[in-house]
């Protein structure tokens, strides 16, 4: 068996982990088997383009809130949501001021 070695680790969000995957398909001519599925879920249902996604996360990112880690903002982009509710959810555990939270609202409502 081989022995896999990380580079890097870094959070994506669905729209760019499609990409990613269909970047691997083009290099490898087919998937693996982990792959195969993953895209197969992914093409699924609708995911958003890759370029939405990354220029929703650079606005939140811009935002500079603190504690917000990149694998959240990731979470956030993929489930899209709508509420004030919705998206406390999505930050459960983390400490998050509600000025904070209603700025992500906000930024969110203003991009759909």
């Amino acid at each position: 068996m081989t022995q896999v070695e990380i580079l890097n680790e870094e959070p994506l969000t669905l729209a760019e982990t499609k990409v990613v995957l269909e970047k691997v398909k083009e290099r490898d001519g087919e998937f693996s088997f982990r792959s195969g599925r993953t895209y197969e879920y992914l093409t699924s249902f609708e995911v958003m383009s890759e370029q939405r996604a990354q220029e929703i996360r650079k606005k939140i990112e811009e935002l500079n809130i603190p504690r917000l880690k990149p694998a959240q903002i990731a979470k956030i982009v993929d489930l899209n949501p709508e509420t004030l509710e919705e998206l406390k959810v999505i930050l459960q555990g983390v400490t998050i001021t509600s000025e904070n939270l209603k700025k992500i609202e906000e930024l969110l409502r203003n991009a759909n």
